[in-house]
C-alpha cells in the first residue's frame, strides 16, 4: 500500500495490526511502551530531564527489535511515522483491555 492509500487512522490501523502479527513483537512493543511510560514518570518525578533523551531508544529500540528479527518485516514507522506512533499506543491500550492478544 503506498501512503496516499491511508486516508485517516481508522484505515490505517488495520494495516498496522497486519504487520504485526507475531506474537514476540507484539510483546517487545508493549514492553517498549510501558518502558516509555515508566521512564517518562520517572522524570517528571525526580526532574531529571536527561532521561527523556532515552525514550525513543527505549520505544523504537524494542519495537524495532521485534520487527527485524521475530516479525521478519520493516517497521511501519519508516513509512507512516505518525500513524505508526498512534497506532503503537492504540495497540498498548487494546492489549491491555484484551481487544489485541498478548
Amino acid at each position: 500500500m503506498t501512503p496516499k492509500e491511508f486516508t485517516s487512522f481508522a484505515s490505517f490501523y488495520p494495516y498496522y495490526l497486519g504487520e504485526h502479527q507475531n506474537s514476540t513483537c507484539r510483546r517487545l512493543h508493549f514492553v517498549g511502551s510501558a518502558g516509555v511510560l515508566s521512564l517518562l514518570c520517572f522524570a517528571l518525578i525526580t526532574s531529571q530531564w536527561h532521561w527523556l533523551y532515552g525514550l525513543p531508544l527505549l520505544g523504537y529500540g524494542f519495537a524495532w527489535l521485534g520487527h527485524f528479527v521475530f516479525e521478519k518485516n520493516k517497521p511501519a514507522t519508516f513509512r507512516y511515522p505518525l500513524y505508526s506512533l498512534m497506532g503503537d499506543w492504540v495497540m498498548f491500550k487494546d492489549m491491555l483491555v484484551g481487544k489485541v492478544k498478548f
